[in-house]
């Protein structure tokens, strides 16, 4: 008997796709209801927006790195080589990766200071949702969301993420580096690990070297708790080091490669050499005890402060209120999140990730405390580690502490000696927030009391009390410092932004007076604005509208016009750019005919031969300079 062969349907077929296709959409469609979790995240990204948003516009910006935005915002050329000045003349005296974000804003939005910042409030939030999601993966979803919190309100990350300062952009490229490493170290896979190369050499692009301290740590820990054979994890090491280095010094590498006469002179440098500017001025200069190390120029008190050294560095008296708040809790978070997972293999997550973030902490403390000097906003780079701690132990002793038995007494411990730990770091400053230290010790002792003496009868809502409490005093000092940076009373300086009543921004400024927008972008002042009706008047033809001695006379005028100037002696006014003989040649080709000079920088060979050859304006022709430490020299016929 012949066998029939069975076929399917192909309208059965095609009823069965169209079901299918027709339940996706409809799951599609639903809404998927937000977390507690998530409503958190949300409402603590919500409080980032605030403190980093408030009047903005009225935000002071860096003089120096917000003139430098203006010029590479007017020119493709200046934005490619960082050029302080339209033309491209000559160099910052960094490398300018964190600029780039700003000058493309400026140049989108127009030239206004809120454009210049907004890139920073952006990447501050970046890093607070970035440092969530990694935590959590790590030591669960209550120390993500506590990590992102302490973050969000650490006072300096507030100070730095309102202004224009290249260290946001370090904290956030540096926080997806310790992500990937994180993930590679989970999974022993090798992407992961490349991309953390890749991050930290983009971080490089923000703050050179600075973004390289990361890496012993980094490679420390990925060699220790990755899976794999010991060899695998050293050759994976080496290509995400290559990674490294390659992104670190592309901008290098091209900067080497292009003729000097097509690119600006780098500022900082007595050789007009990249690599000088980087592991030299910027590098070893900052260190012992010769300022010139590979060919730099010296760089000013300024920008080697003496001060901000030393071991006792974090916890002084302007830079203890911005950062360290919650050192102690971090410390012992470190030590017992270490000592209590001793035994477990290798590859322990959660002990790796203690080894992580307090090895960040660890090693630029160790840096800071013997270099030269730091500005106080250089410890923004301490607070991923610090709030990644915090949140990671407070979850670990929260877990102890439910789960009974000797280790329970972490908790109330770590409460009481933060809260003590806020005694003193506020005490110096009694008369700001006068309630806030007894507050904060209240809230410690209930905290702390009622951690302690809570047992199997304790009622749930004494428990919950007792925690909330606990978080209260933890977080509630640092949430004050930070949100004085609304208070216009407190407005931090420009050139070193620093919460509350602390550093110069405060101490240099009148209360009503911290209104005033200071160093605006497009809006020169009086007297700015009548040397450049002058100059513009006496224009003809020439390339330069003005020459002046080091970039201080050149900044309001680059904030507040496109176009070029002769910027001699860069940064410091040391740079030897130009020469006496090419500063000459450039006046005798007609393409420069005015030069500002300053008693407020040393004299130069070029300033020199100025005074000697050029014929001073009176200052009643373009308006008198008001501190009468500038002079005006007109150039025309000069031999």
């Amino acid at each position: 008997m012949a066998t029939v062969p069975l076929t399917r349907d192909p309208t059965d077929r095609h009823d069965r796709i169209r079901d299918i296709s027709r339940a996706v959409r409809a799951k599609l469609r639903q809404p998927t209801p937000l977390s507690r979790e998530s409503y958190a995240l949300l409402l603590i990204l919500a409080v980032a927006a605030v403190l980093y948003t408030w009047a903005i516009g009225r935000t002071g910006v860096h003089p120096y790195y917000s003139a430098a935005v203006r010029s590479m915002a007017a020119d493709w050329h200046a934005f490619v080589f960082g050029g302080l000045d339209p033309s491209g003349s000559i160099s910052l005296d960094k490398i300018p990766g964190a600029l780039w974000p700003q000058a493309l804003s400026v140049r989108i939005l127009g030239p206004y200071n809120w454009a210049a910042v907004l890139p920073q409030v952006l990447e501050g939030l970046l890093a607070v949702w970035a440092l969530h999601r990694i935590v959590r993966a790590w030591a669960g979803p209550l120390a993500g969301l506590l990590a992102a919190l302490a973050l969000t309100l650490t006072p300096v990350t507030v100070a730095l993420n309102r202004h224009n300062i290249p260290d946001t952009l370090l904290v956030l490229l540096l926080v997806l580096a310790a992500g990937s490493l994180q993930k590679a170290v989970r999974t022993g896979r090798l992407l992961p690990l490349l991309f953390c190369g890749a991050w930290v050499g983009l971080a490089f692009q923000a703050k050179m070297l600075q973004a390289w301290l990361v890496l012993p740590v980094f490679a420390a820990v990925y060699q220790f708790a990755a899976p794999g054979p010991w060899w695998d994890r050293a050759r994976r090491l080496l290509l995400a080091g290559f990674t490294a280095l390659v992104v670190s010094c592309s901008w290098l590498l091209l900067v080497w490669a292009s003729p000097a006469a097509n690119r600006p002179y780098l500022d900082g440098t007595s050789n007009n050499n990249p690599f000088t500017l980087v592991f030299g001025y910027n590098g070893l200069s900052r260190f012992g005890h010769d300022p010139q190390a590979l060919g730099a120029v010296a760089g000013t008190a300024a920008s080697r402060t003496s001060g901000n050294t030393g071991w006792s560095m974090v916890v002084n008296h302007d830079v203890g209120p911005q950062i360290a708040w919650l050192l102690p809790l971090a410390v012992l978070a470190l030590a017992l999140g270490v000592w209590w997972r001793a035994g477990r293999p290798r590859t322990d997550g959660p002990r790796a990730g203690f080894l992580l973030w307090g090895g960040w902490l660890v090693m630029h403390l160790v840096v800071f405390s013997n270099s030269n000097g730091n500005h106080g906003y250089y410890t923004a780079v301490l607070a991923p580690a610090l709030a990644a701690l915090t949140g990671g132990g407070i979850a670990l002793f929260r877990s102890e502490y439910r789960a009974g038995g000797r280790r329970r007494a972490a908790l109330p411990v770590a409460v009481g000696l933060t809260a003590l730990w806020a005694a003193v770091i506020d005490g110096p400053h009694s008369e700001f927030a006068p309630w806030l230290l007894p507050v904060v010790l209240m809230l410690g002792l209930c905290g702390t009391v009622g951690l302690w003496t809570s047992g199997p009868r304790t009622t749930r809502a004494a428990m919950h009390s007792a925690l909330a409490a606990s978080l209260a005093a933890v977080l509630l000092a640092p949430a004050v410092w930070a949100a004085s940076c609304l208070n216009p009373r407190y407005p931090g300086s420009p050139i070193e932004p620093l919460a509350g009543p602390v550093g110069p921004g405060f101490h240099g400024t009148h209360h009503h007076r911290a209104k005033v927008l200071r160093n605006p972008l497009n809006t020169p002042s009086a007297r700015d604005t009548a040397l450049l009706d002058y100059l513009s008047a006496h224009r003809s033809g020439e390339k330069y509208l003005l020459a002046t001695q080091a970039a201080y006379g050149a900044e309001p005028l680059l904030r507040a016009t496109p176009q070029p100037l002769l910027v001699m002696g860069g940064f410091t006014g040391l740079t030897p750019y130009p020469t006496a003989p090419r500063l000459r040649d450039l006046v005798s080709a007609h393409q420069l005919r005015y030069a500002l000079l300053t008693t407020r920088r040393p004299s130069t060979p070029a300033s020199v031969w100025v005074k000697k050859s050029c014929t001073p304006v009176s200052p009643s022709a373009y308006g008198q300079l008001s501190d009468g430490s500038f002079t005006l020299y007109d150039c025309a016929g000069a031999t």
